[in-house]
């Protein structure tokens, strides 16, 4: 039985004992999550935690060694049609086509996905002038030449052109100027105020305050701690409850002491 699309009740991601292991080291490891539906939801954790790799998981894009993610209740790995219909996905490390423009790209994916040539064409270049891509465009700019804040505008307008339900994006703010910073969360903002639920990952603790209301902190393949942003936070801010919970080297007075002189 298939979950109606933003039942409050169904998840809008869940990971249930979710395992992957390269060789004989466990990158996650038996991670259970439940991001609720509407919510913007951010996850933080150091370099190698593995945020990288479940969310890669939660999309479809690796295979888990064990476990189900679930995309409105839909299994991401025996249905991933349907999944990846209601899924719109900014990577880590996005390939995309070097010698198309963005408006050609997006007019390949949304002919790739079936949707109406019409259709394509009128989010496309409406996708294209709100993220500021209009000009490039107009200059026949090919993506491999766009910079890298230009390439994370054109992954979230890929992520956008199907109109999904759930956005799961990877560092979606890096690289990307404040004034393009600012559009992107008016449209991530929108999303989620229509009903739709997002998913970031971010090294950027002060990003995460700002735009998340559930919040995760993953170290070493796990869940430390999982809520609302003030229960994650603790009545600290989420950076030092991230330190706390993660554990920071304490500095050597002896090191690098010959910087300044």
């Amino acid at each position: 039985m298939t979950s109606t699309p933003d039942a409050p009740d169904v998840p809008a991601l869940e990971l249930r004992g979710l395992r992957r292991e390269f060789g004989e080291k466990v990158a996650v490891d038996d991670v259970d999550l439940a991001v609720p539906a509407g919510s913007f939801f951010g996850m933080v954790g150091p370099n190698g935690a593995g945020k990288t790799t479940a969310l890669s998981m939660a999309v479809g894009l690796l295979r888990p060694s064990a476990g189900q993610a679930l995309v409105q209740g839909v299994d991401v790995w025996s249905d991933p049609v349907e999944a990846k219909r209601r899924l719109g996905v900014l990577p880590d490390g996005l390939a995309l086509p070097e010698r198309l423009t963005g408006g050609e790209l997006l007019t390949y994916w949304g002919r790739f996905r079936g949707m109406p040539r019409d259709v394509v064409a009128a989010r496309a270049q409406e996708l294209l002038r709100i993220l500021e891509l209009g000009e490039a465009e107009q200059l026949g700019t090919l993506v491999g030449e766009y910079s890298t804040g230009m390439r994370k505008k054109i992954g979230l307008a890929t992520a956008l052109l199907h109109t999904p339900r759930v956005l799961v994006l990877d560092e979606p703010y890096e690289a990307v100027d404040p004034v393009s910073a600012r559009v992107l969360t008016r449209i991530l903002r929108r999303f989620t105020q229509t009903g739709g639920s997002v998913i970031i990952s971010s090294h950027v603790m002060a990003l995460v305050e700002q735009l998340c209301d559930r919040v995760a902190i993953v170290a070493d393949g796990r869940v430390a701690v999982e809520g609302t942003l003030d229960q994650v936070r603790a009545g600290s801010t989420l950076e030092d409850r991230f330190v706390e919970l993660v554990g920071a080297p304490e500095p050597d007075e002896e090191e690098l002491a010959w910087i300044g002189g």
